[in-house]
């Protein structure tokens, strides 16, 4: 039996009910699936389960669920990698986009997520089990306290939805915290109508102080000959996706 390590952040989930759910999440849309640290399979044995996945790729970094996986799994459709996903060219998963799945390791989560975002049109669906309160900032709304960066950036490329709670009773060992299951899906934004870079640091650097208004949150990146605008009166999570959008070209301008 594979032992789950601490420093992987690694805690396997025990319930195959929960397991297909997860797997049931996806849409069917993409027949090339990965799925990210797949431990000792349980997720994997309900994803192969499809039959509208033609491919599986599994990437999973602990060599010894690695060697579990490989043992105990033979499907045509599936392929094992031992490697570090946030150092993996994600274009050696497919050319086609690809649907990534995941009881994602939480103290990578947010990288995983901004990896994705970085190759959005390589991947167009996510599903994924998460610390729940990082579910709850990735599907925030403005004027809510947990809307922030992750919310913001996340949600200018994705559709995101909040699927089901997990109780911490359900896996070994058990978190400390409870988790969640979300799913995403590539939105209509395929060009924004700004400077993409320039909206990131925008974003981060508002809600690195929160709670000043835009005009002394961003200061060092205004200048004199910036026109007044109600926006800069207000507070960064006040802001939507599209209201950052225009705060960015008025810098910009």
């Amino acid at each position: 039996m594979v032992r789950p390590k601490k420093y992987l952040g690694q805690h396997f989930l025990t319930d195959k009910n929960i397991a297909a759910k997860i797997a049931g999440c996806l849409s069917g849309k993409y027949p090339v699936v990965c799925e990210l640290g797949p431990g000792t399979g349980i997720l994997t044995s309900s994803l192969l389960e499809r039959n509208d996945i033609s491919k599986l790729k599994l990437i999973e970094i602990d060599s010894e669920s690695v060697d579990y996986l490989a043992t105990h799994f033979k499907d045509e459709r599936l392929e094992i990698v031992e490697s570090d996903f946030l150092k993996y060219d994600l274009s050696n998963i497919s050319t086609e986009p690809f649907a990534l799945i995941g009881n994602f390791p939480y103290n990578i989560s947010s990288q995983i997520f901004f990896k994705a975002l970085a190759n959005r049109n390589l991947v167009p669906e996510i599903a994924g089990m998460i610390q729940k309160e990082v579910a709850e900032r990735m599907t925030a709304s403005p004027g809510n306290k947990t809307y922030g960066i992750l919310s913001v950036l996340m949600q200018t490329w994705y559709n995101i939805e909040y699927c089901f709670t997990v109780n911490e009773n359900v896996f070994f060992p058990p978190p400390k915290v409870k988790s969640a299951v979300i799913r995403m899906t590539r939105n209509s934004s395929i060009k924004l109508k700004c400077d993409e870079k320039r909206l990131i640091t925008v974003v981060k650097t508002a809600f690195n102080q929160r709670r000043k208004t835009m005009r002394n949150s961003l200061k060092s990146l205004l200048n004199d000959e910036i026109k007044p605008n109600p926006i800069f009166d207000q507070r960064p999570e006040q802001l939507s996706v599209q209201q950052f959008i225009e705060l960015t070209n008025l810098i910009s301008q």
